[in-house]
C-alpha cells in the first residue's frame, strides 16, 4: 500500500511539474512585466509578410526566435507574451480578435556598449473568424483550433 500511495504522488508530481508554464520576470523601460511562451492559441511558428514574403518573425517553443527587419536583416532574439505573476495571460478581447502583448529583446551582443539590450513590446493579435496571427498586424501566420 506504501508504495502505491508513493507511485500515486510521484506521477502527481511529474505530472503537474510538466505542465507547469514558465514565466520569467523582464524589466523595460515602462517597469516589471511577467512573460510566458504559453497562450491558450499555437503561437508558436513563422510569422510571414503579406504575400508569403520576407521579412519574418520566428517564434520558437523555448523563447527564442527570429526577427528580420525590413532591411532583411535577422537578429535572434528572446521572447515571450505579457502575462499576470501566476502565467494568465495579459489580453483585450475584442468582438472577434485578441490584442496581446509581444515583449522580445536581442540575443546577439554587437559591442561592449551593447551588452544590455532593452525589452521591446510589439503588437500581437489574433483574428477568430480569420484564423490567422498578426505581430505589428504585418506579419501573420494561420492556425488551427
Amino acid at each position: 500500500m506504501k508504495s502505491l500511495t508513493l507511485l500515486f504522488f510521484t506521477l502527481l508530481l511529474t505530472v503537474t511539474y510538466s505542465s507547469a508554464q514558465k514565466i520569467e520576470k523582464i524589466t523595460s523601460k515602462d517597469g516589471i512585466h511577467y512573460i510566458t511562451t504559453t497562450i491558450d492559441y499555437p503561437i508558436i511558428g513563422t510569422y510571414l509578410s503579406e504575400g508569403g514574403t520576407e521579412p519574418v518573425v520566428q517564434l520558437n517553443p523555448d523563447g527564442t526566435g527570429t526577427f528580420q527587419l525590413d532591411d532583411l536583416s535577422k537578429t535572434t532574439m528572446v521572447w515571450g507574451i505579457e502575462c499576470f505573476e501566476d502565467g494568465t495571460p495579459k489580453y483585450q478581447k475584442g468582438f472577434n480578435y485578441a490584442v496581446y502583448s509581444l515583449w522580445y529583446k536581442n540575443r546577439e551582443v554587437n559591442s561592449e556598449m551593447d551588452t544590455k539590450e532593452e525589452w521591446t513590446y510589439a503588437h500581437f493579435s489574433i483574428h477568430f473568424q480569420k484564423k490567422k496571427m498578426f505581430i505589428l498586424g504585418e506579419r501573420s501566420k494561420d492556425y488551427i483550433e
